[in-house]
């Protein structure tokens, strides 16, 4: 089997890789850099630029599906110029794919596309699975849709689509974990607001086995990749202190200070999504990582 990723270099994506190396699947990937091309018997480099629409048709040869991963990082200033590249990063791309696979013949059968649990309205007392579509007007949510409804359009290929909205990866080689941890380890830590927003968090290993899992099982539709067990913000913040064994003694973070930070951005530690993972258990898929502390433990020991 051999597979286009698409975003491979990423953090996400680079743990995809090393799972689908670990179970003998073939890689080619797409890259911006054409510093980052490697023609490797098992990961093959193809440059594209979704800017230009530009791409290297070669990359879909032997192709059986696609991890769909690129995107520019929301954790980036939210200034007009960048909120249009954030969106235009995701829907230029996914064009570019469509688009480039309509003049080629190939033998690709699904896309699995990455999305966000940004989608979901910031809520202390919902309970979010798939199936909820009364999406509000945030520039998250927006994004999100946009971007999912750009995916829907391989489906016009004979193409099966799937998409995992993603949740707080937690990795101990970048991210937002590794942000968090900065000043937990100098006793700096502190929770945001009142820190009774909802983080539904999951360990990037399960991450990259969710991906592999819908496409080895060939399902389709939306799956949340989200660990079985939302936690608070709080609770997040003083897990983090009890694994590194750091005290906790700062008071919370105001939510105006953060605004006056970072911007619009900081609906990304305020924001409240308790997000279900039943359906992709369902279908049979097995966390690894169900509770946050044996989580964290695996990432920051």
């Amino acid at each position: 089997m051999r597979i286009l990723i698409t975003g491979a270099t990423g953090l996400i994506g680079q743990e995809i890789v090393k799972l689908c190396h670990e179970k003998g699947i073939a890689v080619n990937y797409l890259t911006t850099s054409k510093s980052k091309i490697k023609q490797e018997k098992d990961y093959q480099g193809f440059y594209w630029s979704p800017k230009t629409q530009d791409i290297d048709v070669s990359c879909f040869s032997e192709v059986d599906a696609i991890i769909h991963l690129a995107g520019a990082t929301v954790s980036k200033r939210w200034k007009p110029d960048y909120r249009e590249k954030i969106i235009s990063s995701r829907i230029d791309g996914t064009k570019l794919l469509i688009n480039a696979l309509k003049g080629e013949t190939h033998n690709i059968k699904q896309v699995v596309s990455a999305s966000a649990i940004g989608v979901y309205p910031d809520s202390l007392i919902h309970y979010y699975d798939e199936t909820f579509n009364d999406f509000d007007d945030s520039f998250l949510s927006n994004v999100v849709q946009k971007w999912e409804y750009a995916v829907d359009g391989f489906s016009k290929l004979n193409i099966i689509v799937s998409k995992v909205r993603i949740g707080l990866v937690l990795s101990n080689k970048g991210g937002a974990l590794q942000e968090m941890v900065k000043p937990i380890k100098f006793g700096l830590g502190a929770a945001f607001g009142n820190g009774n927003q909802w983080q539904s968090w999951i360990h990037i290993s399960d991450l990259a086995r969710v991906f592999l899992y819908v496409l080895e099982n060939k399902l389709s539709g939306v799956y949340n990749g989200v660990a079985p067990n939302p936690v608070t913000n709080l609770e997040l913040t003083k897990t983090i202190a009890k694994v590194l064994g750091k005290p906790l003694f700062l008071p919370n973070i105001p939510k105006f200070f953060m605004k006056l930070v970072l911007g619009d951005m900081h609906t990304l530690l305020f924001d409240s999504q308790r997000v279900s993972s039943k359906k992709i258990e369902d279908k049979g898929f097995q966390f690894e990582a169900h509770h946050l502390q044996s989580a964290l433990e695996d990432l920051l020991a």
